[in-house]
């Protein structure tokens, strides 16, 4: 049964963004350079399993690299040496992120919308990524500036013990670091994971299928407001259009 979404705040105080997936498509390109890292990690762990870089992106959206690789030595009954975790972990981000780096390119269609929008509410940034590859992917689609590093909040490197989405640890930090009411708050998701994230941290959230496959936005729709969206659009230029009217509408004193 779908999730009661909350309302919107008005107006909005805190846009709270996801990176990958939602402010640049670097999702089929990090799985296409972390397939390679994940097969090898099932093999030392002596599991008889190999990914393509399309059934890893299906099967881990939404979850950085350490809570998958976790995932999956309890799935197949493994033990997993922290240490041994830590380098993998370690690995798989120096692929990933220098390949990103290569391959992102700056998109004005989210850089015109984000800049209009940062001169009414501010902007941050909250992630299951590492900051060392958050900032790569900034740099390279010139968002940085954007996005101040103490602005930047990564469930693997912002918290005392690291986490991932859908775990709502990311999004509490944020606001309480940003100084900002839950429900004052909006986050724009592209991923279940993450809605339920800012879901279970108060946090109103916005669905964007901007880089989501065009077979896939049907089910992607539907599976974001199940998971307690407050409405799911198609781009950047539907969220500029919510957050203005949140702007422009009287809300309930505080």
């Amino acid at each position: 049964m779908p999730l009661p979404p909350k309302p919107l705040p008005t107006p909005v105080r805190a846009l709270l963004c996801d990176a990958d997936g939602n402010l640049f498509p670097s999702e089929d390109p990090a799985f296409d350079a972390s397939v390679a890292v994940t097969n090898r990690f099932l093999t030392r762990l002596g599991v008889d399993l190999q990914y393509d870089a399309a059934t890893l992106r299906r099967e881990a959206l939404g979850r950085n690299f350490r809570a998958l690789a976790g995932d999956l030595a309890r799935e197949h009954g493994r033990h997993l040496d922290p240490t041994e975790l830590d380098e993998q972990v370690d690995e798989e981000a120096r692929v990933v992120t220098a390949h990103l780096a290569s391959v992102l390119r700056p998109d004005a269609a989210v850089g015109d919308v984000l800049r209009g929008l940062a001169d009414r509410v501010r902007l941050a940034l909250v992630s299951s990524s590492a900051l060392a590859r958050l900032d790569a992917c900034l740099q390279a689609t010139a968002l940085a500036d954007l996005f101040p590093e103490a602005d930047r909040f990564s469930a693997q490197d912002s918290l005392e013990v690291p986490t991932s989405k859908p775990d709502p640890a990311v999004y509490v930090l944020a606001a309480r670091v940003l100084g900002v009411e839950p429900a004052d708050a909006l986050a724009v998701e592209d991923a279940t994971a993450g809605v339920l994230s800012a879901v279970g941290a108060g946090i109103p959230v916005i669905g964007n299928l901007v880089f989501v496959p065009a077979d896939e936005r049907a089910t992607r729709r539907a599976q974001l407001l199940d998971a307690g969206a407050h409405a799911v659009v198609d781009d950047w230029a539907g969220v500029h259009d919510l957050v203005t009217t949140s702007l422009t509408t009287p809300g309930d004193p505080r």
